[in-house]
């Protein structure tokens, strides 16, 4: 699990999104970032996790903040997973972890016995100078824009 806690500074990272475009902290300086960090595109928990914020998008934007999705897949698979959902946030691309790494989400998982290396669903509120507001680590896929809302200082 995340070894960051709220009132730290987030990490800087800079990546690119599904269409190749930069991507960095900076680039939200001065607004607020959901920054969620999932494990695989189209799986049913990440489908239902990332629908819900874009369901939500109109309302976690009138709120001020800015979303940004990050995982292991490469950009193709990002394409196609927001063409497929209608996304209407930037995934970034992080096949080499630095991101997720830099963020405390990878580890050992365990599931139905089998252990493996994985990226822990957590979601980093983060405020306009970049420190860490909240950090959601038991995400509610369904309800994951009412979790982010209702937190504490929301």
């Amino acid at each position: 699990m995340t070894h960051l806690k709220e009132g730290d500074n987030a990490p800087d990272f800079t990546g690119v999104d599904q269409n190749g475009n930069p991507v960095s902290l900076s680039d939200f300086k001065g607004k607020k970032l959901i920054l969620y960090f999932y494990p695989k595109d189209s799986t049913p928990g990440c489908t239902k996790e990332a629908c819900n914020l874009r369901d939500n998008y109109e309302l976690l934007k009138e709120k001020g903040f800015e979303i940004l999705g990050v995982s292991p897949d490469s950009a193709k698979r990002h394409q196609n997973f927001i063409n497929k959902y209608n996304l209407p946030f930037p995934l970034l691309v992080d096949e080499d972890l630095k991101t997720i790494k830099a963020y405390g989400v990878w580890g050992e998982k365990n599931f139905m016995g089998r252990k493996y290396m994985g990226v822990f669903r957590t979601t980093f509120v983060i405020d306009e100078n970049g420190v860490i507001e909240k950090v959601i680590t038991k995400v509610k896929v369904g309800d994951h824009a009412k979790q982010i809302l209702e937190e504490p200082g929301m």
